[in-house]
Parts: structure tokens; sequence; C-alpha cells
């Protein structure tokens, strides 16, 4: 594990409004490096930039760039007129060669929600968008902001709460996200780096100071409780546990499995745990009967699969992670295989990624969705998943006589199209799609459509059934009685949303 010490906190405030004087920003770097490049930071490319700071000169905004995200030496007057050099030295952000500057952790802009604007701090080169990627195979190194840190960032509810707890907290993306809505933050991790650069990054984005514990899981908050729980953990399903930051070391998917069930204990009532994780897809197994088996008693629970890979593209997956595939090709074939023995031991013919959430409910019959939906959505997803907790409610309180004495209308993101041959009197069937949040589609028959069309609330389902039925010649008995189904599929889903009154 390394042993770099890292920058004090002490005067990070000067160091921001320096920072942010100098345009470092989000929104800045766009505008100095232009889209190409900015995208290229994304993919660890760094030509690019570097091109495009040596076209703006020796400002101030160039400096932190080259510095900061670019981990190049600057020259020290440069660096002068952006920064307050001698506290950075002082407190440790820079250190000195010669004439020379260099950035001792990396810094990089992320901008809020809201647009805020905040700072994350992680090693060097281990930033996406850094200058080396990830690629590293420290045990201890921390890294920075990547696509699993925005996805749980942008799933997890936002609404105010007195408690929060970041578990395995890295650089503190999650925390400085949930500092902006809870008012005391709790955050973990077994790295005590991790919990250092947490530290520098909420003092650097101006937030508030989280609560810091060292340990793995639920281990050091011993049987405190939250009203929110996140964590992007150590999911990968790896033969041992080579890198802190990725590699769980447990065996299998026992670690996603153990903080699931784990979670439930330490909700208050109402309170969501929102995780990031994989699982196995095992030979002769149900992957949702898995994973459904994990989820804690007293827990409703939405449990959607992104993803999924067979074992050969996981490995090289996280091979390539490590940067295995740029050493010798020898050990590079024997760490393979070592994957592929572990895999081939566990059964394991694939693993899924995805997103789990609880919400401490204490039903009687909790609701537990599994669901694989691999197609774009749109985030943030936090208002959605608060939205489908409570279409669970409202279905578990309603049977199919209440369903029918219910007014609906048709959520307002949701389009129709008919599909059919060109020219054809009737479409061969009807999609209802929504443009929002996980941009759902469904296939449903004539009295769907017309069901779902005609939903504005003014009108109980079962007037509306009664009404269809006429028009298609049907018995109204048989309609209303094989239609509540239907609806529920469609209310569960937020095509339908009950008509408030």
């Amino acid at each position: 594990m390394s042993t770099t010490s890292l920058p004090s906190p002490d005067r990070a405030a000067e160091l921001r409004t320096a920072l942010l004087a100098a345009g470092f920003t989000a929104d800045g770097l766009l505008d100095l490096l232009g889209a190409p490049a900015y995208a290229a930071l994304a993919r660890s490319e760094t030509v690019p930039a570097l091109r495009a700071t040596r076209g703006s000169g020796d400002g101030p905004l160039a400096s932190l760039v080259r510095l900061f995200l670019l981990q190049q030496p600057e020259p020290y007057v440069n660096a002068a007129r952006a920064l307050p050099v001698e506290a950075a030295l002082a407190d440790g952000w820079l250190r000195r060669e010669g004439d020379e500057l260099h950035a001792t952790v990396d810094v990089r802009p992320y901008g809020g929600p809201d647009g805020e604007d905040w700072f994350i701090v992680s090693d060097l080169g281990c930033a996406v968008g850094g200058a080396g990627g990830i690629g590293s195979r420290e045990e201890g190194v921390v890294l920075g902001v990547g696509g699993a840190s925005t996805t749980l960032a942008g799933i997890t509810v936002r609404t105010p709460v007195g408690s929060a707890l970041d578990l395995g907290t890295g650089s503190g993306i999650q925390a400085l996200h949930a500092a902006q809505h809870a008012t005391r933050v709790t955050a973990t991790d077994v790295n005590p780096r991790a919990l250092d650069f947490t530290r520098l990054t909420l003092a650097l984005s101006g937030a508030q100071e989280a609560e810091l514990l060292r340990g793995s899981l639920f281990e050091p908050v011993g049987e405190a409780t939250y009203d929110l729980i996140v964590s992007n953990p150590p999911f990968v399903i790896s033969p041992g546990a080579r890198l802190t930051y990725r590699d769980g070391g447990m065996g299998g998917d026992d670690l996603c499995r153990t903080l699931v069930q784990e979670a439930g204990a330490h909700l208050n009532p109402g309170g969501y745990a929102q995780f990031l994780g994989n699982w196995q897809h095992v030979e002769g197994e149900d992957w949702h009967e898995r994973v459904r088996a994990w989820v804690p008693r007293g827990c409703d629970a939405w449990i959607v699969q992104r993803d999924v890979q067979d074992v050969t593209q996981y490995a090289e997956l996280w091979l390539r992670d490590a940067g295995d595939h740029r050493t010798d090709p020898a050990e590079y074939a024997r760490r393979y295989e070592d994957w592929l023995d572990e895999f081939e031991a566990r059964k394991t013919k694939a693993v899924g990624f995805g997103w789990i959430t609880l919400r401490r409910s204490d039903a009687a019959e909790p609701s537990i969705v599994v669901e694989e939906w691999p197609h774009s959505v749109e985030q943030p997803l936090g208002d959605a998943v608060v939205a489908h907790f409570a279409r669970q409610d409202y279905l578990r309180d309603h049977d199919d006589a209440a369903l029918l004495e219910a007014r609906f209308v048709l959520a307002a993101e949701v389009v129709q199209e008919q599909v059919g041959a060109p020219g054809a009197e009737d479409p061969e069937h009807v999609v209802l799609r929504q443009n929002r949040g996980m941009r759902r589609a469904t296939k449903v028959d004539t009295v769907g459509a017309g069901f779902a069309g005609v939903c504005d609330g003014s009108l109980t389902a079962g007037r509306i059934l009664d009404a269809i039925a006429h028009l298609v010649q049907e018995d109204p008995v048989v309609l209303r009685d094989r239609t509540p189904e239907a609806i529920r599929v469609l209310v569960e889903q937020g095509f339908l949303e009950p008509a408030e009154g």
C-alpha cells in the first residue's frame, strides 16, 4: 500500500478560492479544451488536452490543468499566477523540483447536480480522465470519478434526510453528494488513505465535514442506523483480493450479498439503501432468484440488471483495468487462467452488473422487483426510484376491485406508437413508450391502448372498461375480470398514475 503523505486540508478554502477564480471548473475546462479534447480525457487520452493548453499559453487555467489534471511539471512563475503557491507547497498539494512544481494529488473539477463547482481529489494518474487512467496495480490506490460513481450518484434518492452513510467511500464522491441533503454524513472505508482523500474532497469542495470511520462493511458503525445508505463497493468477482478499490476479498459475489443482507438492520423506517453490484450467473440457477434471496426482511427492493458479461469478457475487463495486459504475456496468461479457474470452480457462466435499492417498509408482504433493463435511461433517476416505491405501496393497498374504482391519468412523458404494415387498416400492435426516466416501452392490445388513451382522471377504470366493452361488443363483466392485471402492470411500470383527489 502506498505510504505517500497526503496534503493537509487546513487551507483548502484558500486553495478553492484560487481554483474558482482561475475558472478551474467543469465548464471552464470545456471552454478551454474544447469538446473533443475534453471527451478524450474521459478516455484517459491526454495529448489533445496538452495541445489545447499549449495553445492557451501560460494563463492560470492552462497552468492548473497541466498541474492537477495532466500531472505535468509547471514553472513556478506560471503556477504563482494561479495559486497561493507557498501555501500549497507548505500544505503538501505541490512539491518543488528546482524552478518547477509538481502536483502531489489529482484534482479534478466535478459539476454538482445543481451547478455546484466541486473537486474530487485522488491519487496521481488515477482519476478517470486523469493522466494515466486507472490501470494501477498498487494495492491502496484511491480512484477518482468513474462511470460507476456517477451512475450511483444519479440513481440515489435525494430527499432531505437526517443521516447518511457512504460505505466504502473511496475519494468521497457519494459523501459529497450526500452532504448536500443530509444533516449528518458518515463515510467508511477499509483503506485509511481513502478516508484522507474523502476529507480533502469535502474540504476542497466547500462541503460540510463527515464522520470518517475505518473498517469493512458495517463493522465500523456498530448498530447505528441511517436514513440513507449508499455504496459503490469493491464488487469485482476475482481470484483473490489484489486491489482494495475493486476486490472485496470474499469468494464469488459474497461481498455484495453480505452488504445487501446486513443493510436492512442499519436502515431507519422509510430509509433507502442503494448499491451497485455484481452477481454470478450460476449453471442450473435463476439469477433472479439468487439476488432476490439477498433482500433482508422488512425491506422492499428494486433490483435492475443493466449488463451481463460472459466469464471471458469479465476477466479481460478487469485484467485490463489493472494494467495486466501491459505485463509479460506469460504472466497475463497465468492471471487469465486464475480467473477462469475461479469461475469454473463456482460453476459461473456469466456475471451480471446492476443497481440494488432497498427501502425499509416493514410491510407484511414486501415488494421485491427483480428485472433486466439494459436499455438507455435518463439520469438522474432518484425521483424515479421514489416514484417506483410509491407505486408499489399503492398497488399493495389496492386489490382488483379497488383498482376498478380508481381513476388514473396517462403519465405526461408517454407516447403511443402503432406498428404495422404500410396501408394496413389496423396496426399489428401498439407500443406505449416513456420518453423520460427508465424510458420503458410496453406492447398493449387494442383494449389496453384504448384504456390508456382515455385515462385523464375523470372516469373510474371500471367505467372506462364498460365503455370499451360496448364499443368492441364484449361482455363487460368478462372485460372487468381480465383487465386489472394489465392495469397493475401499467401502474407498476409508471405508464399510468393514480389521479389525485
